[in-house]
């Protein structure tokens, strides 16, 4: 069983803190005693390397992620089995974006960085909005790279129950992410993860999964029909 953060966001995040950084993120999980993290930004798979870097000086794992927002406007975590597949999808989600200039004195600042905090750069493009991709697209998008798509928060803003009031029966969700304590949709397991913007809301020691600690195991977990 081990102790798992899988929604944190980084600095390329409008709405995450610049010390978001991806050593930041990975040290402070080291020190709260998770075992395993997911970089869940949105709509983008940016700092994804560097934190993969960081997570493994840590002895972390590291499940390469997004967070994506679907035309209809619901976040859907991706979870993926290596970084090449997880670039590769967001090579694809970037010529679905919006299309908007970011402006970080309204929505905040955009960093790229590297394993160590250097600054490489900031991303132009605004990243929070909804792609010009539906729901079941996204999923597609997903499982095509290999992933696994995760409803986030689903009974929260932009959640899938929130959203669309349902769980699609046929969109093939077997695991989704909730709070503890709230309803779970029949047939689905839950997740709890921290959604983080700040480093003192990475997760505490709270959740485990009973999964092996690697990255397939842990796919597989979630892809398959819950007992």
């Amino acid at each position: 069983m081990y102790f798992y953060d899988l929604h944190v966001h980084s600095c390329l995040s409008p709405c995450a803190d610049d010390d978001m950084s991806p050593a930041n993120i990975c040290a402070m999980a080291r020190l709260k005693g998770l075992d395993i993290i997911s970089l869940t930004d949105h709509n983008t798979a940016g700092n994804l390397e560097s934190c993969m870097e960081a997570a493994a000086r840590e002895g972390l794992l590291f499940v390469p992620g997004m967070e994506l927002c679907t035309r209809e406007e619901v976040h859907l975590l991706a979870y993926f089995p290596d970084l090449t597949g997880a670039l590769a999808a967001g090579k694809v989600i970037r010529t679905l974006l919006p299309g908007i200039p970011n402006r970080p004195e309204r929505f905040g600042r955009q960093l790229l960085m590297d394993s160590r905090d250097l600054v490489l750069g900031e991303e132009d493009a605004l990243l929070i909005g909804a792609l010009d991709l539906g729901l079941e697209q996204a999923c597609d998008l997903v499982r095509n790279h290999g992933g696994v798509p995760v409803p986030a928060h689903i009974h929260r803003g932009h959640g899938l129950v929130r959203v669309l009031g349902f769980v699609p029966p046929d969109a093939g969700f077997h695991t989704v992410e909730t709070a503890p304590g709230e309803a779970l949709p029949s047939g689905c397991r839950a997740i709890h993860s921290s959604d983080a913007h700040q480093l003192g809301m990475i997760s505490e020691p709270l959740y485990k999964l009973p999964s092996g600690k690697d990255i397939a195991s842990l796919l597989r977990f979630m892809a398959l029909p819950a007992n």
